[in-house]
């Protein structure tokens, strides 16, 4: 038995209890939890945003170590560590063969498996292939990742998800080039990775919108040269910071349809608005035919950064070890598997970065 985090229903609170995690099967792997963030995805999965199957274990963004492998496994032996990949690819599909594996076919396909069971006999799916609000977990090979060396393993849960959609949104998205300005809206665990991107990328002017003041801290240690509340001034705001032009990229890592829309009423003519938050179907944008053709801005939805991890991490390493990339800077609390809810309720909240659940 190993204790989780168990979503019993879609919009119900999350369940602290134990679980039945049985051994590998073929091609499977036994990780031990080091850590696992807590990203605003998972809420999303929780309040039926985004669709899992239910009863399961959430958490996605996760690192640790090797503790068995199945029959046919060579890519992991135990003792290793590794970083769990929540969206592998199969290579098989029409995305992958184009190169696209961000948008894999069969990236989710595992969620829909049964993994384990709880206590009582029921059975439970794996949250995003990979149940990382557990102390152990069993999944696919392909679903890790060897960490680099010189990343400390609780750090490294970080790359699961929010650096890799952060610093994928900025180099592989947006494309943001030397001496470019850039605004980045939510300063949460992806919007920090997304500064310290684009203060990499070489960005020279780095604009943090939020709603909260207290995390005007937060953002200028990640890169941000300036910091704005959020209001219905901001596109003046940015535009007054960029010679009245407007930024050349603007972020958007919330996924609510009034930031989207300010992102874009952001972003210079002919500039780049990428979307990495994730928004609800209620949640409605308009544009006039007329405004399109005007500004000639580039939109643009981001799935995971456009993020290929298997060539992605190592590059994410070299950043960590000549310090260009702090991953510590982004978690503001560590937390217990207890104070999961709580952590949900401070997302909701709008406070802080990446609490990082530390086992």
């Amino acid at each position: 038995m190993v204790r989780a985090a168990v979503l019993p229903a879609v919009g119900a609170a999350l369940e602290i209890t134990d679980i039945d995690l049985p051994d590998p099967g073929p091609g499977q792997v036994r990780v031990r939890l080091a850590a696992a963030g807590v990203c605003h995805s998972d809420l999303s999965l929780s309040d039926g945003t985004m669709r899992v199957p239910v009863p399961a274990v959430l958490g996605h963004e996760g690192a640790g170590t090797v503790v068995a492998v199945g029959e046919g496994v060579t890519s992991v032996a135990p003792g290793a560590p590794v970083v769990l990949n929540w969206a592998p690819s199969c290579g098989r599909c029409h995305a992958c063969s184009l190169g696209e594996v961000w948008l894999c076919a069969d990236a989710l396909t595992g969620s829909a498996a049964v993994y384990a069971r709880t206590a009582d006999g029921r059975d439970l799916h794996p949250g995003l292939n990979v149940a990382a609000f557990a102390e152990e977990t069993v999944v696919s090979a392909s679903c890790v990742l060897p960490l680099p060396d010189g990343i400390p393993l609780t750090d490294a849960a970080l790359l699961g998800c929010a650096v890799l959609t952060g610093y994928g949104a900025v180099h592989h998205n947006a494309r943001v080039r030397p001496g470019e300005t850039v605004a980045v809206f939510g300063v949460g665990g992806v919007g920090l990775a997304t500064l310290q991107a684009a203060r990499i990328a070489g960005a020279a002017t780095i604009v943090a919108v939020d709603v909260s003041p207290e995390k005007e801290e937060l953002a200028r240690a990640a890169g941000a040269t300036h910091y704005l509340i959020a209001s219905d001034r901001t596109p003046r705001e940015i535009r007054a910071l960029t010679g009245g032009q407007g930024v050349d990229v603007a972020v958007e890592c919330v996924g609510r349809a009034v930031t989207i829309r300010t992102a874009w009423e952001s972003t210079r003519r002919g500039g780049r608005t990428t979307v990495v938050g994730i928004g609800g179907k209620d949640q409605q944008i308009t544009f006039n035919a007329l405004e399109l053709f005007h500004w000639g801005r580039t939109l643009s939805g981001c799935v995971y950064g456009n993020s290929d991890p298997s060539t992605d991490l190592p590059a994410l390493a070299t950043h960590i070890r000549t310090g260009r990339l702090n991953l510590s800077t982004l978690v503001t609390e560590h937390i217990t598997l207890d104070d999961i809810p709580t952590a949900f309720d401070n997302m909701l909240a709008g406070k802080g970065g990446r609490a990082l659940v530390v086992f």
